[in-house]
């Protein structure tokens, strides 16, 4: 009866439980803690589903490869399209979050677009890369998703930065942790780092040249891989 709003009800569920529980473990007030955490967990399970399900993009779609001729990125979009409706079910859990925190938004917000536009830029070209890799390379799957499962405890996902000491600022460098930034702090009513914008776009960069040399040469041997 419910149907896809088992999405939202399942992450609403989670954060409403992690909410109040990590915000007594770090000593955070509540109302500044929930809307931060909200926001990491939804985005962190777009960046993760992303990034997984990327892995299996042509091996999943093996039986249209073999069939016919289909441009491969197409099976690219097609992941991409299928985490997007799920992440649309879910950052609608955002909206009462933030009424309750009292977090208002200004003209800053508004950054959120370009932000966005620059993560679909980046899922797609990480998406063709992995995609052919995974493809050619069965157990690299399992490499990344072991990597994506450290990388949320090193993303700052569940806990603040300003709680890093000095030291470990280098942490917030990671392009998950920067992109995180700038998604998450323009509906937090903030501005992002500037430094995080400059980050993104050279990691889009070499993304884009990395996936464009990677599907000249190898987009043709797809189909006699799978």
């Amino acid at each position: 009866m419910l149907g896809p709003l088992w999405l939202t009800l399942s992450m609403g569920a989670m954060i409403g439980g992690m909410g109040p529980l990590y915000s007594s473990l770090f000593g955070t007030e509540l109302s500044k803690f929930f809307p931060h955490l909200a926001l990491g967990i939804i985005f962190w399970g777009f960046f993760s589903s992303m990034v997984t399900d990327s892995c299996n993009a042509f091996i999943g779609s093996a039986n249209y490869l073999k069939q016919g001729y289909f441009p491969i990125s197409l099976f690219v979009w097609r992941s991409m399209a299928r985490n997007i409706i799920q992440f649309a079910h879910q950052i609608v859990l955002y909206i009462p979050v933030a009424l309750w925190a009292g977090i208002s938004l200004s003209w800053s917000a508004l950054l959120f677009i370009p932000a966005f536009v620059l993560g679909l830029i980046n899922a797609h070209a990480l998406g063709l890369a992995l995609g052919l890799v995974c493809t050619r390379f069965r157990d690299v799957t399992q490499i990344v998703t072991s990597v994506m499962q450290m990388l949320m405890f090193l993303t700052p996902v569940f806990w603040l930065p300003s709680s890093l000491p000095g030291r470990a600022q280098y942490i917030l460098w990671n392009p998950f942790a920067q992109m995180l930034d700038l998604l998450r702090t323009p509906l937090m009513g903030g501005m992002a780092e500037g430094h995080n914008w400059w980050g993104i776009l050279g990691w889009t960069a070499a993304s884009l040249i990395c996936s464009c040399m990677l599907f000249a040469k190898y987009r043709r041997r797809v189909v006699y891989w799978l």
